[in-house]
């Protein structure tokens, strides 16, 4: 028989639903408040959640957004209140909810309310991403949540500015409406046809970063922002340069004054070390709920070890961090050891092996030996882009590597 979660302050009221329920043959758990029911909805997952409204520390509506935000909706939700509005209803069922129940509850309409509840459980659900409403204790975060509402309460188009460790895709997710398209302009390699702009139509366009977009994805962006109305569509777009080094780097000045002419600063995970841990926490229970990964749990230690790392890769970085953890793990807690084997920077063999016992000027020629040969193997033999990397003229660069014997041949060199 199906299980279910009785979440009410009122002590009476769970009772009298649990004597109710169980009669019928349901296996019922019981919590007085939205932390009780936060650890009980995770520890037994339950198959139905019967939510009061009114609680006195966090209340059902606030926690109906947490567990759509965090992607733990997957089970349905019935609301209760003795104090409803015909718009409390509305928003309820707009979040997620299945139905919404007034106190006094009559014992038919609850069974009822139950059995409908229970058969929508057996259609799939609708996927949804994590976003920032599901981070409701850190302070940072639900700035940046209420910063970014205001913002798009009066314009279809954010530019963010971020520095290292970006959250850009965390924030436009946070502004995309459930269960609408979400359309990566930075990952569209042809020409945008109004076709698409039409299936995305009331969703989300997203371009991670700025400075990447070739010619094409800039004529793409330009295209894309003046048919927003048209469809419906909200464009964020972000980047960790400047406008005005965007522009000095050749971007396209008139589309760059356009999508700066509403931008926000962003906080990267480099200034939001202290929520690393629970961003992390989020992501996993994301991903175990969406079933891309075991039922896994960090261990203190092991999210003490995120939270030191330097996510210059940001949200995305850290997402496939967790996700690399969640499929490796042995066990169901993540160690700290587990965290440091898979992201601990392991020297190269040729590091290894510099010679520790030689006189100063050879000892240096061999570690600039292994230097640039790391360098130019992880740049593909591009000498316009090793050049710019080790910061050295191009010139200068071709007699330093003959004088080591480092044989280029040119390969993938732009001319």
């Amino acid at each position: 028989m199906a299980s279910i979660l009785v979440v009410d302050d009122e002590a009476g009221i769970r009772e009298l639903l649990s004597e109710i329920l169980r009669d019928e043959g349901y296996d019922v758990q019981l919590a007085e408040h939205a932390a009780a029911a936060r650890a009980a909805r995770n520890a037994a997952r339950p198959d139905l959640v019967l939510l009061d409204i009114w609680m006195p520390d966090t209340d059902g509506i606030t926690l109906l957004k947490e567990w759509s935000a965090a992607g733990q909706l997957n089970m349905p939700v019935v609301m209760m209140s003795g104090h409803g509005t015909i718009d409390t209803a509305v928003e309820a069922t707009r979040i997620g909810a299945q139905d919404f129940l007034e106190k006094p509850i009559a014992l038919q309409k609850l069974l009822s309310a139950v059995k409908r509840a229970l058969q929508k459980a057996a259609l799939p659900a609708v996927r949804a991403e994590l976003s920032l409403a599901a981070f409701t204790r850190a302070a940072p975060l639900r700035d940046l949540k209420k910063r970014l509402d205001q913002v798009a309460a009066k314009s279809r188009v954010l530019m963010l500015k971020s520095g290292m460790g970006s959250l850009a895709e965390l924030c436009a997710r946070s502004l995309q409406v459930p269960g609408k398209a979400w359309l990566d302009l930075t990952h569209h390699g042809q020409p945008l046809a109004l076709e698409a702009l039409e299936q995305a139509a009331g969703g989300m366009l997203f371009a991670a970063e700025l400075a990447t977009l070739p010619r094409l994805q800039q004529k793409n962006l330009a295209f894309a922002l003046d048919r927003l109305d048209k469809y419906d569509l909200r464009l964020v777009a972000a980047s960790t340069q400047s406008t005005a080094e965007l522009a000095s780097a050749g971007f396209d000045e008139v589309l760059l004054r356009r999508l700066a002419e509403v931008s926000l600063g962003a906080p990267g995970l480099a200034e939001l070390k202290d929520e690393v841990p629970e961003i992390a926490a989020q992501i996993l229970t994301h991903l175990v709920e969406a079933g891309e990964v075991p039922l896994r749990r960090l261990s203190t230690a092991a999210l003490n070890a995120l939270r030191n790392q330097k996510w210059a890769g940001g949200y995305a970085e850290l997402r496939n961090a967790v996700r690399s953890l969640a499929l490796g793990a042995l066990e169901e807690e993540i160690a700290a050891e587990d965290v440091t084997g898979l992201l601990a920077p392991q020297p190269s063999a040729a590091a290894q092996a510099l010679p520790l016992d030689l006189p100063l000027r050879e000892a240096r020629e061999a570690f600039e030996r292994v230097y640039f040969e790391h360098h130019l193997q992880s740049e593909g033999g591009n000498m316009t882009r090793l050049a710019e990397k080790t910061g050295l003229e191009r010139t200068h660069l071709y007699r330093k590597l003959k004088a080591l014997g480092i044989a280029t041949g040119r390969k993938g060199e732009e001319q």
